[in-house]
Formats: structure tokens, C-alpha cells, sequence
């Protein structure tokens, strides 16, 4: 915990008010202590209401006396890395598709963060809705280490799948929430304590009382998050949970999955899907590419690993200029937009000096020397 703390701190002393006050509500959950439960959600709506303006000075020295009492709270529950499922050379075929699922073995842990990405049609929702037990396997297996009987009722209340599209729902967004806690077996105080919580943590207190039609489709992946976490699964499975998000709340969403997995709380894995490449690498502990079904690279196999430095670059340079200020020590391919550049002997910083240097004009540079991205 005391980490945790010095982390917030200097989110604070930095200005990354946004990303300290969730961090402070992640770490007041963590301690069980209702009182300060209740205290975080008060100051992080407080938060919201000078958000946009000027923040009063109050705010840190309410931030810091918050910290000092979540330090002092002994914790009731301790983190623990468990296996979670594991599966082994898990494959289907859908005979009328022509399409099949090449065997894949994977396996995830409490904290882990597993993305799998790949162009639409690939075979990553058929990956997802066989480890989530919606889809019969043809081959391989698939073990649920903490489940003794994993029929279709017990790994269904132990993981949690949320589709792409959210199925519709009516009456109120809390009013949802709170039925759906009730559910889970949250009452009384609880329940109101624990959907405050999620609506503050998921950024959906002003949209509270509205209903379906009158929030956006990234307020609805956001409130289907919040319903879900209430059941405290021990597997979150998403699909495509970015492609209703702007391009703001792509990176806020994923950071905040990486700190909801190692949550003492609640401390889960997380697969979810994307085709948003380099934002998943960032947050990810491991990255599966799919393409035609088949696992075409997994993050750390060390047959794969890049022989050469790659890395891709925007310019209105040409060609031959680029070569010229290389030296030629590169190979150049361009697809129109970008010029990806593979070299044996430059390293990404040799190339972005040389560039640099010979006053090349750069809209984008990134290093992917390291990235599924060399295989797309």
C-alpha cells in the first residue's frame, strides 16, 4: 500500500489530478473500510465540480489527509497471483463459414492483462467466446484451476463476457445498477455505497439518471463495465470494449483495466480485444496477434524476436531523401501513408538522429521494432 501511495503522491505533485483521484478511490476500495469508501466518492465529486475550472488549493491538502488515513487502515484482504484458466490447444471450426480457429494454448492469472488483437474477421470474438464457454471446443481443452466442477453455471458466475454490443436495458442508469448489485447479493447500505463508487470510478455520475437512448455508445460500455465489476468476477473478458470510445477514453479506459486487475479488492485477469494495436501494447502483459484463425505472434516468443531495428515514420520527405540521409543502411517500404524503415545496423535512435540531423520534416515516429505491428 505504502507504494501505492508515494504513486498517487506524485500524480499530485505532477497535475495528473484526474488519474490521482481514481487511484485514490482504487485505494480506498482496497482497504474494505466503508467510512473512507464513502470519503473518496465525496472528494472525487468534489473533484468534478471544479474539474473544468480553477481546482480551490483545498484540494491537495483534502487529497493528502485522505492518503494518510488509507495508509493507516489495515487492509482486510491481501493480493495473491492465482491461475485463473488455462487453455490448452483450444480450437473450432464453423463448418458453414469455411472459417476455423487454429488450435491455441493460453493461460491467465489474476493481475494479468492479455489483448488480442487482429483485423476484423480474424478469429478474435471466436477466441474470446470459447475461453468464456460460449462456444463448444473441437479441440483441446480448457481448465478452470479455481472452479472444482467447471460446467456452464459455474464458469459463467466465475468470468464475466462483455460483447461489443451491449445489449439494450431500461429505466435508469443507477436504477440498473442498483438492481444489478441486488443481484450479486449487495443490499442495504452496501449497495449504495458500491454503485456510487462505480459511478464515480467509471466517470458516469452526470449521466446517472438518464436511460438507453439518451447516452452515447462509450457511456454504455462504460456503464456495462460498472454492472459487471459489481459481480466481482474472477475473469473479465471484453470484446472490442474501445471501438465505442473516443480517442481520450481509449487510453483512460485501458489504464484504468490495468489497475482493476491487480485491485486487492477484487484482483482479476483481463482478456480483451482490439484492433487498436499500440494501445493495447501499452497497457497489456501479453499481446496475441490473430490472423486467419491461427496465432501468428505472441509477445516474448523468442523465435520471433526482430533481427532488425523497424520502425515507422510520416514525412513529406521522398524516397531518395530518405535513403540519402540514411546512408542507405535501411530498407524502405511505403504504404501510402507511412515508410516503415528496417535496419540491421541503426538502431530507433540512430534513425530518428540521422533524421533529425538531415532536417527531415516528421509528423510521426515510432519504434515497433518490438511491436506485433511488424507482422500486420
Amino acid at each position: 500500500m505504502h507504494t501505492r501511495i508515494a504513486e498517487i503522491q506524485s500524480y499530485l505533485q505532477h497535475n495528473d489530478l484526474s488519474l490521482a483521484v481514481r487511484r485514490i478511490l482504487d485505494a480506498s476500495l482496497d482497504t474494505a473500510n466503508v467510512p473512507l469508501l464513502k470519503e473518496s466518492i465525496a472528494f472525487s465529486q468534489a473533484y468534478r465540480q471544479h474539474e473544468k475550472t480553477a481546482i480551490p488549493a483545498t484540494f491537495f491538502q483534502s487529497a493528502n489527509n485522505l492518503l494518510d488515513k488509507i495508509d493507516h487502515v489495515n487492509e482486510k484482504l491481501t493480493y495473491h497471483t492465482t491461475p485463473l484458466v488455462t487453455a490448452q490447444q483450444i480450437g473450432k471450426t464453423y463448418h458453414s463459414g469455411n472459417f476455423s480457429l487454429q488450435p491455441i494454448s493460453l493461460q491467465i492469472n489474476t493481475g494479468d492483462v492479455v489483448g488480442v488483437v487482429g483485423e476484423n474477421g480474424n478469429g478474435k470474438t471466436t477466441l474470446l467466446r470459447c475461453i468464456a464457454g460460449q462456444l463448444a471446443l473441437d479441440t483441446g481443452e480448457l481448465n478452470f484451476s479455481q472452479l472444482q466442477q467447471a460446467d456452464y453455471y459455474d464458469i459463467k458466475h466465475h468470468l464475466a463476457f462483455i460483447p461489443q454490443r451491449i445489449p439494450k436495458w431500461y429505466g435508469s442508469l443507477k436504477d440498473n445498477l442498483h438492481f444489478s448489485a441486488a443481484i450479486y447479493g449487495i443490499k442495504n447500505e452496501e449497495n449504495t455505497v458500491m454503485v456510487d463508487f462505480m459511478l464515480e470510478r467509471l466517470d458516469l455520475t452526470p449521466y446517472a439518471h438518464l436511460n438507453w437512448s439518451q447516452i452515447s455508445s462509450g457511456y454504455r460500455t462504460r456503464f456495462e463495465i460498472a454492472r459487471i465489476l459489481l459481480q466481482k468476477p474472477k475473469l473479465l473478458i471484453l470484446d472490442e470494449p474501445l471501438a465505442n470510445l473516443d480517442i481520450n477514453a481509449q487510453q483512460s479506459i485501458l489504464t484504468d483495466l490495468r489497475f482493476m486487475a491487480k485491485s486487492v479488492h477484487n484482483p482479476m485477469g483481463i482478456l480483451l480485444s482490439s484492433q487498436q494495436l499500440h494501445e493495447v501494447e501499452k497497457i497489456a502483459d501479453t499481446v496475441l496477434l490473430i490472423k486467419n484463425g491461427s496465432c501468428l505472434f505472441r509477445t516474448g516468443e523468442p523465435e520471433k524476436t526482430a533481427q532488425a531495428f523497424v520502425v515507422e515514420l510520416e514525412t513529406t520527405a521522398g524516397r531518395d531523401t530518405l535513403q540519402q540521409v540514411l546512408n542507405n543502411q535501411g530498407e524502405l517500404t511505403y504504404n501510402g501513408g507511412f515508410y516503415t524503415i528496417t535496419a540491421k545496423e541503426l538502431s530507433a535512435q540512430d534513425i530518428l538522429s540521422s533524421l533529425v540531423n538531415g532536417k527531415i520534416p516528421i509528423t510521426y515516429f515510432r519504434d515497433i521494432t518490438h511491436s506485433t505491428k511488424r507482422f500486420i
